[in-house]
């Protein structure tokens, strides 16, 4: 498995993570599903405290109890349960990412966080005292570096320039291109690395795409989209299936420093992990880049 270094970091991460938030909770089932990416040569983690009310946190924590030095562990904070209420709040105060990080750590089962990310982010936010958390934490040494997971353009460009987030987790795939127009250029700009969730948007891009993919998908009318996954099909041939082609075009972009495709099952896992036996040509890119939409954002201006 190619290892690339994420942003400006010290952190060499394999090219295909796993998305933990589909894992379940199940813990035989996830336990089996983190052991077999590990062993496949994953070693990047993506976790939040919002998966499963925490549980996911301590799921992961339990799987890489022996082996912490082997694996980069990344985990999100920014929205707060309250107790007594339904749901979540977003609160990206100091005072909380203090709080949360102690917790997170208690539920990984480690004493550092690799990467800690905020989970979202609005202009509204008070941004420099979130940043100053984060710093804080580094300093101390609970977290090694931080980022922040967002398809806001606008939040992004904050965090860029005042900042020293090292990735952006940004949603990006055949069918959501958005990112290319205006955020990865700004990313390879400022050497900050990109964590690309969703490379299978949705499922639409893997074997069960056909039932997925019964629904519109961002600028996609669903009437559109058997004919695309036909064109995709073919063009990935005999040797490599739709989920490897979907996962090879987010790694594409130089600035993509891993995909995190999730796994609900040891199955997906293994057609996840098997594209890192293929490759795109840069005729194939621009075909698949001719054959797609390039999307917009709308919003977050």
């Amino acid at each position: 498995m190619r290892r690339n270094q994420l942003g400006q970091s010290d952190l060499y991460v394999s090219e295909i993570g796993l998305g933990c938030m589909s894992l379940g909770t199940d813990e035989r089932k996830a336990l089996s599903i983190v052991d077999e990416a590990l062993a496949g040569g994953i070693n990047f983690l993506d976790t939040a405290d919002l998966y499963d009310n925490g549980h996911n946190e301590e799921l992961v924590g339990k799987a890489i109890r022996h082996r912490r030095a082997e694996v980069i562990v990344a985990t999100k904070v920014g929205n707060r349960r309250i107790p007594g209420q339904e749901g979540w709040v977003w609160d990206p105060s100091k005072a909380y990412i203090r709080a949360a990080v102690k917790e997170s750590l208690r539920r990984l089962g480690t004493d550092y966080i690799d990467l800690y990310q905020l989970h979202g982010g609005t202009l509204d936010d008070p941004t420099d005292e979130t940043i100053e958390a984060f710093e804080e934490l580094k300093r101390e040494g609970l977290i090694r570096y931080y980022g922040i997971s967002s398809i806001r353009p606008n939040v992004i460009r904050e965090y860029v320039s005042r900042s020293t987030i090292v990735s952006v987790m940004n949603q990006y795939s055949l069918l959501d291109r958005r990112a290319e127009e205006e955020v990865l250029p700004l990313l390879t700009e400022h050497h900050i690395g990109v964590i690309a969730r969703g490379p299978l948007a949705g499922g639409i891009l893997s074997a069960q795409g056909e039932r997925k993919a019964d629904r519109d998908y961002l600028d996609y009318a669903k009437e559109e989209l058997p004919a695309l996954r036909g064109q995709l099909l073919e063009l990935a041939g005999h040797n490599r299936t739709l989920e490897q082609l979907a996962i090879r075009y987010a790694l594409s972009e130089p600035c993509v420093s891993v995909v995190i495709p999730g796994a609900s099952s040891l199955e997906q896992l293994r057609s996840n992990l098997a594209a890192a036996d293929v490759s795109l040509s840069a005729d194939e890119v621009k075909t698949l880049r001719a054959i797609t939409k390039q999307n917009l954002y709308t919003a977050h201006r």
